[in-house]
């Protein structure tokens, strides 16, 4: 394993980052100022790979929130109002702002989650694409007209704003993850609060509301409350002032804050946990598929909700597909997010880690073996590959949420859709075969809002609907998909002529 004692991180100031606000991180955005902490408890912002602290951030409380939804409340209607051409283009100059910032997005995103360079210009990219989708929804389908069985009436369908969009979004892709419903939300006419996770408060919100105080956005249209989720989750969610609820986490957590939303009669909108299959069916080409089984595992440490959970091999390719895995895992750079080609780096905290290792530990005790790494130093777990995995063990029934793959053998297609289905989950998934029909049946037999064919399920493109069912959530996010979560249809009718009543 790489040495990581020394740090190519160590001394960086992420306060003296050009896209940091004047006074440093430590500050609330609150209608279009930065709040000093006051007396507010505060968030240490780790790095993952050297457990220093970067620089703290305040700890927001139930006041807080309160006020940040009040604030958004009143700043609504009149960004409403605002043409949708000068909203758009708002959200446009936010998205050409990331791309100057490429270079201290990289740093914030290796500091504060632990993102590989290659990680950064995936979601980099991913955010500036949600952006330009997003714009582009401020003049998409304001309204339509419909006959009416009744003579001489009129039927007008009108899109409205939601009205105030809450957000709560987690630690591995942060930026994204916050900008893919701030972005068309506010391009909409909708003002948001957005409570970033406590691990990643700065790449998660407070560099989103820096990035939109600089396009020109008025002052509370967007505010940032930062926060521990058992402190003020609750409160956040369950809150009256919404009409909306966005929530990226577990799922776990996503039931409690779907609840509560539906409690104060704001809509959900739901993206949760994973435990995506990636079938190999006998004829595929083995490679390719070994190739994208090892992208799909171990990009990020694993810790997406799309990430392969579960590696599906049929039986006469099996120990060609772990030897062929476990090699390119053995090959994978581990190290410092910072340093020059490193490909893993550090999971986020302790807690993960020790969740992933009890994993791999249970599943060996009933009988899985390891084919490649299966040690950690500190955060940084090696790439790990099992075989002799069956769908019951640890690591196979729980989303891992890290860089382990663990391969299970399956004889006949039918058996591969049976144990592809046999969770609670239903996110995403993948299916090799060179035979795209047979391939085609499979990914319909699936029970997952997504699959892809010959390829792998960490895949997002902000102009496709995205989402799962089951466990992983409700609801869609991208493009036309998530207009319907942030507008609602007004019906008008107009009743042209006379009308002639029975009585």
């Amino acid at each position: 394993m790489t040495d990581t004692s020394k740090s190519s991180a160590e001394g960086i100031d992420v306060d003296e980052l050009d896209i940091a606000p004047e006074n440093g991180w430590n500050a609330l955005y609150l209608d279009g100022e930065w709040l000093p902490a006051g007396d507010r408890d505060l968030i240490d912002v780790e790095n993952p790979s050297t457990r220093a602290t970067l620089t703290t951030v305040p700890s927001g409380t139930a006041d807080d929130v309160d006020e940040a939804y009040a604030i958004a409340e009143r700043a609504q209607p009149e960004w409403a109002q605002r043409p949708p051409q000068e909203r758009a283009a708002i959200v446009s100059e936010a998205r050409r702002l990331l791309g100057e910032y490429a270079d201290d997005l990289e740093t914030l995103f290796a500091v504060e989650c632990g993102g590989v360079q290659l990680k950064a210009g995936f979601e980099t990219q991913l955010a500036q694409g949600t952006m330009e989708v997003g714009a582009g929804l401020a003049m998409r389908d304001g309204g339509r007209r419909k006959d009416s069985i009744t003579p001489g009436k009129e039927n007008l369908l009108v899109r409205e704003p939601a009205g105030v969009v809450g957000v709560i979004t987690p630690w591995n892709f942060p930026l994204y993850l916050s900008s893919r419903v701030v972005a068309p939300a506010i391009a909409l006419g909708n003002s948001v609060a957005l409570k970033p996770d406590e691990h990643t408060p700065l790449t998660g919100g407070l560099v989103l509301a820096k990035v939109f105080e600089e396009a020109g956005l008025p002052g509370g249209v967007l505010n940032v409350v930062p926060g521990y989720g058992p402190e003020i989750g609750d409160h956040f969610s369950a809150h009256p002032v919404p009409s909306v609820m966005s929530f990226t986490g577990s799922s776990e957590v996503g039931r409690r804050v779907g609840r509560r939303a539906v409690g104060s009669y704001t809509e959900p909108a739901l993206e949760l946990g994973g435990n995506n299959a990636h079938i190999v069916l006998p004829d595929a080409d083995l490679e390719r598929a070994i190739a994208a089984g090892a992208f799909g595992s171990f990009t990020h440490q694993g810790q997406e909700c799309i990430s392969i959970n579960r590696h599906l091999v049929h039986e006469s390719l099996y120990d060609e597909y772990v030897a062929g895995l476990a090699d390119r895992a053995a090959q994978l750079p581990i190290g410092d997010p910072l340093e020059e080609g490193a490909l893993v780096g550090p999971v986020i905290n302790e807690r993960q880690r020790d969740k992933i290792v009890g994993f791999v530990e249970e599943s060996i005790a009933r009988g899985a073996t390891v084919e490649a790494g299966g040690g950690h130093d500190g955060l940084f777990v090696e790439p790990t590959v099992l075989s002799g995995v069956t769908n019951d063990m640890p690591i196979a029934r729980n989303e891992h949420f890290g860089p382990i793959a663990p391969v299970i053998p399956f004889e006949t297609d039918e058996e591969a859709v049976r144990i592809a289905n046999d969770t609670q989950y239903g996110l995403s998934g993948s299916v090799h075969s060179p035979d795209v029909a047979r391939a085609r049946d499979v990914a319909d037999a699936m029970e997952t809002g997504m699959v892809h064919i010959n390829d792998q399920p960490l895949n997002d493109e902000p102009h496709v609907a995205f989402g799962g069912v089951g466990a992983s959530g409700m609801g869609r996010y991208n493009d036309e998909w998530i207009l319907d979560t942030l507008t609602t249809v007004k019906w008008i009718s107009i009743q042209r002529e006379p009308r002639q009543y029975p009585y």
